[in-house]
């Protein structure tokens, strides 16, 4: 069975050694636009073409909000903090976001557990207290945990970098953040030609998975970004179902996230990764997506090479 490999680029892999690998090995190279500068795409696009013809996918930041802070800070309990919302040292971003917050609103800034509540609000600032320490950093993806506020499926930076992306013939997309089938609706409609990857990383999406799925053909389940809208504990039981389900429409579905993350540091992984991959899988995932592994990580070849030796150990029984 030919399960495939994506790679998301980054530092550790925007060199010759590693693009020159992923002819023969790497199936997609992921430009996250969530961390890269829109000034760079067309050049970080023309570097990447000089050592590889592996086909290249554009990563949209979708539907999410995302920190924008000058540098990172440790925030402890109860210290509070005012935000204007031009020369602030935290912005949120897309920009418009600031306008939709309230008084009373709970934010999850990032992985490292920070959050705060705005305490007061008024047209030029917001004031904000820490409710659980961590660790602030920008363009780190944030969650309001006490509603919902409608947020544009694609960025202003999303539909410039898809027009450069068309320029170089790109023709493999990601939608982050996918909630609905209008959403499906709409970036088939605007790239009606390219293959299209539908992201899964929310509660809405849950809710509308079968839906969702029949108007789609390709899926990645986006695990870190789902397990800030569902409890941890019940990813298994959502990969599971969006698996299946996939498989029974015939569709694509890939997963994501976590899979070699100690990797970033360490040579070889733990016993729980190797199992995790292998149970992936056996649960009828078409391909397996590496991110921080690759993007920043040590061992970014080593990564792949355990995928392939787990793949291959995987095929035997076939």
């Amino acid at each position: 069975m030919n399960k495939k490999i994506f790679c998301t680029l980054g530092p550790a892999t925007l060199n010759k050694k590693f693009l020159s690998y992923s002819q023969k090995n790497i199936d997609l190279l992921r430009i996250n636009m969530s961390h890269i500068n829109l000034k760079n795409l067309e050049n970080t696009i023309k570097y990447i073409r000089k050592y590889t013809t592996t086909p290249i996918c554009i990563d949209t930041e979708g539907a999410q909000i995302k920190t924008k802070i000058k540098k990172k800070i440790f925030l402890k309990k109860n210290k509070i903090f005012k935000i204007n919302f031009k020369k602030g040292n935290l912005l949120f971003y897309p920009e418009y976001i600031n306008r939709k917050l309230k008084k009373n609103d709970v934010l999850e800034l990032g992985f490292s557990g920070l959050e705060v509540k705005i305490v007061k609000k008024n047209s030029q600032d917001l004031v904000l207290k820490v409710i659980k320490n961590g660790l602030l950093e920008t363009n780190k993806g944030v969650h309001l945990k006490n509603r919902k506020i409608k947020i544009d499926y694609l960025t202003d930076k999303d539909l410039q970098a898809i027009k450069i992306a068309k320029k170089y013939k790109i023709k493999n997309f990601a939608l982050s953040f996918t909630n609905s089938v209008n959403d499906i609706k709409k970036f088939n409609l605007m790239l009606k030609k390219e293959r299209k990857i539908f992201k899964l990383e929310t509660k809405q999406a849950l809710k509308e998975i079968t839906d969702i799925i029949k108007e789609g053909e390709n899926f990645l389940i986006d695990r870190g970004d789902l397990s800030k809208d569902i409890k941890i504990e019940n990813i298994p039981i959502a990969q599971r179902k969006i698996i299946q389900k996939s498989k029974k429409a015939k569709k694509k579905v890939y997963v994501a996230t976590n899979f070699l993350e100690s990797m970033i540091n360490e040579s070889s992984p733990t016993r729980g990764e190797v199992n995790d991959i292998y149970s992936t899988l056996e649960q009828g995932a078409n391909g397996l997506v590496l991110a921080a592994e690759t993007a920043i990580g040590k061992y970014p070849i080593e990564c792949v090479e355990i995928l392939k030796r787990i793949i291959k150990n995987f095929n035997k029984k076939f």
